[in-house]
């Protein structure tokens, strides 16, 4: 019989979300996407190793202080590894902008020019590669310039409805609500143990914005993240995209029971209207927004620790050799 996974791709683009090659080999989604929490666990990898001599081995070429070089070498491998999962899956990669440039668009813009010239040196598509951006005001801007140079942008980080408003707005080509984490707050924050799946707090965040974004022609691509059961993918059937870890993928598959359509874009209907968003306002939003709030802040700094895990990871490597 043919199980929900098999069915969930009738209906939606399904990405993985690991940086495990050997996954993405498995599970043969039609994308990928990576973040330095990904890249932290694959590092340890046989697979990982000679990408990590090589971005090394560029950094001490290309010179400057050992801060530049850590930074060099870790985009370096972010992007030796997107080219890597390019050659198994037919659609895109997303790869991501140093979290702890979320508040410095013009930083962010440059390190996001930076990695796409690194894929066009490696002989990589461009147009084949997202960048990945936290959902920050200044990142939200720095995606509206990089969307107009033709460089294509993933929204991370996404909590509210607000973000996804103002990325809408801002033009960005896809945005990552996070699904699970928005849950995770509830639960601890209430006095609620779980959620049924189309109660979730996460699952309605993310069909808010697919119905907002259908109902009034935006082109930004939904793509629902951070699951923590099948059973709020399952809630999001037919959302445009979906990135689901291996574990997660593997009990879709193993699972043939029948999964019906939720979300078509031709039966969507939104009662917000549309809004365009100054600092102002977003920022005003955000604070009377516990949660997102609080989750877009603790996302910043696990990426940005992770990040930093990542180059002391790289530079015990670089003493070793």
């Amino acid at each position: 019989m043919t199980s929900k996974l098999d069915q969930l791709k009738q209906m939606t683009t399904v990405v993985a979300d690991t940086g495990d090659l050997d996954a993405i080999r498995e599970w043969r989604p039609v994308d990928a996407t990576t973040n330095p929490s990904l890249l932290l666990k694959a590092a340890d990898s046989a697979a990982y190793r000679p990408m990590i001599n090589r971005a090394i081995d560029a950094a001490e070429k290309q010179g400057g202080s050992n801060l530049d070089q850590l930074a060099f070498a870790t985009d370096h491998l972010a992007v030796q590894a997107g080219c890597q999962i390019l050659d198994i899956v037919p659609g895109v990669v997303s790869t991501e902008v140093d979290a702890r440039l979320s508040f410095d668009t013009d930083a962010t813009v440059e390190r996001a020019r930076r990695l796409v010239r690194f894929y066009e040196e490696a002989g990589a598509d461009p147009t084949r590669v997202l960048i990945k951006i936290a959902s920050t005001w200044e990142g939200i801007r720095a995606a509206q310039i990089l969307e107009n140079e033709g460089i294509r942008c993933n929204l991370t980080l996404l909590f509210s409805f607000t973000q996804a408003a103002a990325c809408a707005d801002a033009g960005a080509h896809l945005v990552s609500p996070f699904v699970g984490r928005i849950l995770d707050w509830h639960l601890k924050n209430s006095d609620r143990d779980a959620f049924e799946p189309f109660e979730d707090p996460g699952v309605r965040s993310v069909t808010r914005i697919y119905e907002y974004f259908k109902t009034h022609g935006f082109e930004t691509i939904v793509m629902g993240a951070s699951f923590r059961n099948t059973g709020e993918i399952e809630a999001l059937a037919g959302c445009d995209r979906l990135t689901i870890s291996p574990a997660l993928l593997g009990e879709l598959s193993a699972d043939p029971a029948n999964l019906p359509r939720v979300l078509a874009p031709d039966q969507a209907s939104s009662s917000d209207h549309p809004v365009s968003m100054d600092e102002k306002s977003f920022r005003w939003s955000m604070n009377d927004d516990a949660m997102a709030t609080e989750k877009l802040a603790e996302g910043i700094r696990r990426f940005a620790d992770d990040q930093l895990e990542l180059e002391k990871r790289v530079q015990r490597i670089a003493r070793v050799a």
